[in-house]
């Protein structure tokens, strides 16, 4: 079993929020999540240790990033209680209008650009969640470092 900690402990031991996950492969690869108690896009630039490129996301930005999560995490939970199927996943595109113009909006702020900083991250679960994605981000907060 996966040990899991409390929103107050992870809070304390320096874990920030995650938002939106974009891409998952074992460990997060892209999303929206605070750091250093701002919004910032993050997205995975190597494997061992985990180094991940992150830039600032205005707060308007971000807001049209957790619009689309909470589309999906909806989505999400009807698909966990069997009533729709993978066909209707709104990433598919033409099952979901809005869904489809945040992509076309965010998609210019999702590109890393210059000089993004280069982080590395460690990841703990919040304890009582048993929704992997929730309308309010998922089931894991971050801890964030410099990459040596």
């Amino acid at each position: 079993m996966t040990e899991s900690w409390s929103e107050e402990q992870l809070t304390a031991d320096g874990f920030e929020r995650v938002y939106v996950e974009s891409d998952w492969n074992g460990e997060p690869l892209a999303g929206l999540a605070d750091i250093d108690g701002q919004p910032h896009h993050f997205e995975l630039q190597r494997y061992d240790p985990s180094e991940y490129q992150v830039w600032p996301a205005s707060e308007a930005v971000a807001e049209l990033e957790r619009e689309q999560w909470a589309i999906y995490a909806r989505w999400y939970e009807r698909s966990q209680a069997g009533e729709v199927g993978p066909e209707s996943h709104p990433g598919h595109g033409g099952i979901d209008a809005r869904y489809d113009e945040l992509e076309l909006l965010l998609a210019p702020h999702r590109l890393a650009p210059d000089g993004a900083r280069r982080l590395v991250c460690e990841l703990r679960f919040v304890a009582g969640v048993d929704v992997r994605y929730r309308v309010e981000g998922p089931d894991y907060w971050l801890r964030w470092r410099p990459s040596r």
